[in-house]
């Protein structure tokens, strides 16, 4: 297996040369068009938000106190009593609410975690941005690659309609030879039709994708030059959907922690100031200070304990999923490339037999040997063998990148 990955890269290296010479000057290499895709990804905006967020959450979690001041006053007289005797009190007060043993460090943890696993959102959502940028070019190049053998094919059809018609002309063919030629003109040109709209339509997808209509090629850049194997292990520990759901897990286990650090409303102490006036006596100043300590309930703990718990049990429940999925896809993926440089073989290797077939019918035909609709049918399987192996070839590149996608490697 080691030795095909290497191959199938090396392969596609030493290919690189003729396939650029193809590919028109200004086209956007692969790594230049994901960087323009991310620049304007809507999911990328939100995630940076959130983002900052967090990591001002984060900072907030390290203050000194777990809530802000609280300011309190009080002023008393007699008069409301009718008794008017003089009798006036101020009393004001500030008191902070203090953090439980733990609960400081355990809140850090929880926002620091959470922090963690947003940033990595924002390494998946490049990911997932660089295969739609993968597949929208792909689905571009077959449908050129759809248009030309759709061209070659008409240009084809329509040579063979010319013959047949001088043919009928001087008496040498039947009408109904030339009523095939027609036939065959025709679905011609209908494929030729067919295979624009959806050059069209991938062009479409991958202006949106990018933001303005560019041609992307697959060849262009210097990652396959850094292109090494790794083990599936490792590929699966350092795929950024598996960093998620771990540091998801982290910050629900460190909300556990928090949750059982918090296993009482949050005391308060301050200080308390009393300024105050007797019947025939002079003005008394006194300072204090002042504490509250709420004791536990279980009506408070019991839903909180809950909800920390079914947040890891949840968690928990993510991170199995995501580790099965990302194993099975790095699989497929593994696959699919060793299949598809078979098949990339195999199909280069039918289409040229084929293309020497069509033209060795089509030069019976003119000589007698083979009926017209043989003739044809030979053209008509060259050119889907043509197109098979155009993509079977782009279906490889794809493969290949894909791969270097699961190594974190953009090209």
């Amino acid at each position: 297996m080691r030795l095909v990955l290497f191959l199938s890269v090396a392969c596609w290296g030493i290919g690189m040369p003729s396939l650029q010479a193809q590919t028109p000057q200004k086209a956007l290499s692969f790594h230049d068009a994901v960087s323009m895709a991310w620049s304007i990804d809507p999911v990328r905006k939100a995630l940076q938000v959130g983002h900052h967020s967090a990591k001002a959450r984060a900072s907030a979690a390290g203050s000194w106190f777990a809530g802000g001041p609280t300011l309190s006053g009080e002023y008393m007289d007699d008069h409301a009593i009718g008794s008017n005797e003089g009798y006036t009190t101020y009393q004001g007060g500030l008191s902070v609410p203090l953090w439980l043993p733990g609960q400081g460090s355990a809140t850090r943890e929880v926002a620091g975690a959470e922090s963690e696993s947003i940033n990595e959102q924002l390494n998946v959502e490049h990911m997932v941005l660089s295969i739609k940028v993968l597949e929208a070019a792909a689905a571009l190049q077959i449908a050129q690659a759809r248009l030309n053998v759709a061209n070659a094919l008409y240009s084809a059809t329509s040579r063979i309609n010319q013959n047949v018609t001088h043919a009928v002309h001087a008496g040498e063919l039947a009408l109904s030879d030339s009523q095939m030629a027609q036939a065959g003109l025709e679905n011609a040109r209908n494929e030729q039709t067919l295979a624009q709209e959806a050059m069209n339509n991938a062009l479409a997808e991958q202006e949106v994708l990018l933001g303005r209509a560019s041609e992307v090629d697959f060849n262009s850049g210097d990652g396959l030059a850094h292109a090494r194997f790794v083990d599936p292990h490792d590929m699966e520990e350092n795929d950024p959907r598996i960093k998620v759901v771990r540091h998801n897990v982290e910050a629900a286990e460190a909300n556990m922690k928090l949750a059982r650090r918090s296993f009482m409303p949050n005391p308060e102490i301050g200080i308390d100031a009393i300024h105050e006036k007797q019947y025939g006596s002079p003005w008394d100043d006194r300072v204090g200070i002042n504490f509250s300590v709420p004791l536990p309930s279980e009506g408070r703990n019991t839903p909180m304990m809950s909800e920390a718990s079914n947040r890891l049990a949840t968690a928990n429940s993510e991170e199995m999923q995501a580790r099965r999925m990302v194993h099975l896809e790095i699989t497929r993926v593994r696959e699919r490339l060793m299949a598809a440089t078979t098949a990339r073989q195999t199909m280069r290797t039918a289409a040229d037999s084929l293309e020497k077939r069509a033209v060795a019918q089509e030069r019976a035909w003119r000589v007698g040997e083979v009926a017209l609709n043989t003739a044809l049918q030979a053209r008509q399987e060259a050119c889907n063998a043509q197109m098979a192996s155009a993509r079977a070839d782009i279906e490889w590149r794809v493969a290949t990148i894909r791969m270097l996608l699961a190594m974190g490697v953009v090209p």
